[in-house]
């Protein structure tokens, strides 16, 4: 389960009440964006699940009552989280004598990798927050490699299992959401805001 910061709150409940010179709104009796959004990445992007997007932001319940700036902002959020979760995992499991040593050294440039990607989430975040879409999607797209490169490290040597498979793969998913979102909202704007209102 997802814990969401009264800060991101705070920053979904601001895009929903202050207006926007290009994105309508969501009020609370309007449909779920949440299903649209979802079933338009699934569609756009084939790599994104539509069970690991919906479940992900329904989680969150400002979500519900929110528009795209929202919710990519709570995708961001929640690979944060992912992240951070993870990067203790990986600390966890660099002390556990289990592993054998080739598993050790993957888990060491994991670690690294991981650390990396917490701190451009946290400059996407904040680019994001200034509207500078492109910058934020470029680090969003920059933190993707973290999961891809510590589960191929493993896969370097035969039979080897990556004890990170669900988290890198959560990672890779929660960025893909968010960077399908922010493309939403520079190319198709308030018209899919209005097309979900009114279905």
């Amino acid at each position: 389960m997802y814990h969401i910061s009264f800060f991101l709150n705070c920053c979904c409940l601001f895009f929903l009440v202050i207006p926007h010179s290009k994105f309508s709104t969501i009020a609370a009796t309007a449909v779920d964006i949440i299903d649209q959004t979802c079933k338009k990445c699934t569609d756009e992007f084939d790599v994104i699940s539509y069970k690991v997007c919906a479940t992900s932001l329904q989680a969150v319940p400002v979500s519900h009552v929110t528009n795209l700036q929202g919710l990519a902002l709570i995708a961001m959020e929640l690979a944060l989280q992912n992240a951070t979760n993870t990067l203790s995992t990986i600390e966890k499991f660099s002390s556990n004598k289990s592993f054998d040593p080739f598993a050790l050294v993957c888990l060491k440039d994991c670690l690294q990798l991981y650390s990396d990607a917490i701190t451009t989430l946290r400059d996407a975040v904040g680019a994001f927050l200034r509207e500078d879409y492109d910058t934020a999607n470029i680090w969003v797209s920059a933190v993707m490699e973290a999961p891809t490169t510590c589960e191929e490290g493993f896969k370097e040597k035969e039979g080897e299992v990556s004890p990170l498979k669900n988290e890198n793969y959560n990672l890779f998913q929660l960025c893909d959401i968010a960077l399908c979102i922010s493309h939403m909202l520079k190319y198709l704007g308030s018209t899919f805001l209005t097309g979900c209102s009114a279905t």
